[in-house]
C-alpha cells in the first residue's frame, strides 16, 4: 500500500479553523505499518458470573485469534462493549492485552466517544497503556457540525495513530468524504472503518484513503473489487481462519457465499447479541450478559448450532463442553462487576 499523499486532483487540506494546510505531513512509520493490516477482530469481552471481565476466557479467545492469523484487535469497541465499561476497566483491558499479546498482533483501543475532552483523555491514556492505535468516532447523540467533527477527531489524532470509525447507523451522522479529506493528511491518520458500503469505500480508496469494511457481509467484495484494505470484523471472533482466507487469499466467492447465512444470523439482532450468544454456546465464555444485552431466542440458538455444523465446528473456538443450544435459564444478566 502506498502512503497517502495529496495530488493535484485531491481536495486541498484545511485546518479545522478553515486555514489551508499547504502540505500534508508525512505519515509516521507506525501509521504506514498499520495501513497494511487486512484482518482486525472487534474482540468480544467475556464476563464472570459476578459481572467482572473474565481475563482467562478473554486470553483463550485472543490465543485462538493469534493462532488463526488475525493481525489486530479492536479492544473495547461496540462488540467488546466498551460503552458498558468504566474507563478504568477499558484502559486496564488495553494494557493487559498489550502486555500479553502485543508482540503477536496490533492493539487498537476504542478510546473515542461523545465528549471530546473525555475521548482525548482516554486516547492519551490508551497510548500510555501501550495501545498501537486508537479507534475514534464522531460525536453521537449530541451531534455537531462538519467543522466540529474535524476538531473532535483532531483532538484524538494528536496523540498517535488513529482509525476513524464511520457508522451512521449507530451515531446518526455520516462522516462524509469531504470531512475525511480534511484530516487525511494528518501524520497519525491511518484510515477509516467504513460502514457506508462499497460505493463509499471505492470513493475513499480512489483518493488514497485506507479503508476497512465495517460490514462483514460485504467485506469480501469490498476487499477484492472496491479497494478496501481489509475488514474490521465481528465474525472473525468465531471463524478467524476463514475470514483470513477471504482477506489474504485470492477471491473466493464460494467461501463468501458459505458464510453469508452466518453473517445474517449474527446480525439479525443488534450486535453484539448474536456473537455473544454464539460464543457462549460454544463454551468459550460464561453465559453472562451485561445489560442491556441479552440472549437470542431458543429457536435462533438451534439455528446457530445447525449453521456451525454445516460450516464445520473445526473452524470455531470451542470450550470443554463443546457446542450447545443452552436453555434460557442458563443465561445470567448483570449490570457490571460492582453490582455483585
Amino acid at each position: 500500500l502506498k502512503p497517502f499523499r495529496p495530488s493535484r486532483t485531491s481536495p486541498r487540506f484545511q485546518m479545522s479553523d478553515g486555514r489551508p494546510q499547504k502540505q500534508a505531513r508525512m505519515a509516521t512509520p507506525k501509521t504506514l505499518e498499520l495501513r497494511k493490516l487486512r484482518l482486525m477482530t472487534a474482540i468480544k469481552t467475556p464476563y464472570t458470573a459476578d459481572g467482572n471481565v473474565d481475563l482467562p476466557a478473554f486470553d483463550r479467545l485472543v490465543e485462538h485469534q493469534v493462532a488463526n492469523g488475525v493481525e489486530a484487535l479492536i479492544v473495547g469497541g461496540t462488540t467488546g462493549e466498551g460503552h458498558l465499561m468504566s474507563w478504568a476497566e477499558h484502559l486496564f483491558l488495553i494494557a493487559h492485552v498489550k502486555a500479553k499479546f502485543g508482540d503477536k498482533l496490533a492493539i487498537v483501543g476504542n478510546t473515542g466517544g461523545l465528549c471530546t475532552g473525555e475521548a482525548a483523555v482516554a486516547t492519551r491514556k490508551g497510548f500510555a497503556a501501550g495501545m498501537d492505535c486508537s479507534l475514534l468516532i464522531n460525536p453521537y447523540y449530541g451531534k455537531t457540525s462538519s467543522k466540529g467533527i474535524v476538531m473532535h477527531l483532531e483532538n484524538g489524532l494528536k496523540y498517535g495513530p488513529a482509525i476513524i470509525y464511520n457508522v451512521p447507523g449507530r451515531t446518526g451522522q455520516d462522516i462524509k468524504p469531504e470531512i475525511i479529506m480534511q484530516i487525511a493528511g494528518h501524520e497519525h491518520f491511518v484510515g477509516v472503518k467504513e460502514c457506508m458500503g462499497h460505493e463509499r469505500i471505492a470513493e475513499l480508496s480512489s483518493k488514497g484513503v485506507a479503508c476497512w469494511s465495517g460490514n462483514d457481509e460485504q467485506c469480501h467484495e469490498s476487499r477484492h473489487k472496491h479497494g478496501a484494505v481489509g475488514v474490521i470484523s465481528v465474525t472473525s471472533n468465531v471463524v478467524p481462519g476463514l475470514m483470513r482466507k477471504l482477506m489474504h487469499e485470492a477471491p473466493n466467492d464460494a467461501l463468501d457465499a458459505q458464510l453469508q447465512p452466518l453473517y445474517t444470523w449474527l446480525f439479525t439482532e443488534p450486535n453484539p447479541i448474536g456473537v455473544n450468544t454464539l460464543l457462549m454456546q460454544l463454551g468459550v465464555c460464561e453465559p453472562v450478559f451485561r445489560l442491556p444485552y441479552t440472549f437470542t431466542s431458543h429457536t435462533a440458538r438451534e439455528e446457530s448450532v445447525a449453521l456451525v455444523k454445516k460450516i464445520g465446528l473445526e473452524h470455531f473456538p470451542a470450550g470443554p463442553k463443546g457446542l450447545q443450544v443452552l436453555a434460557d435459564a442458563d443465561f445470567k444478566h448483570v449490570l457490571n462487576g460492582d453490582d455483585a
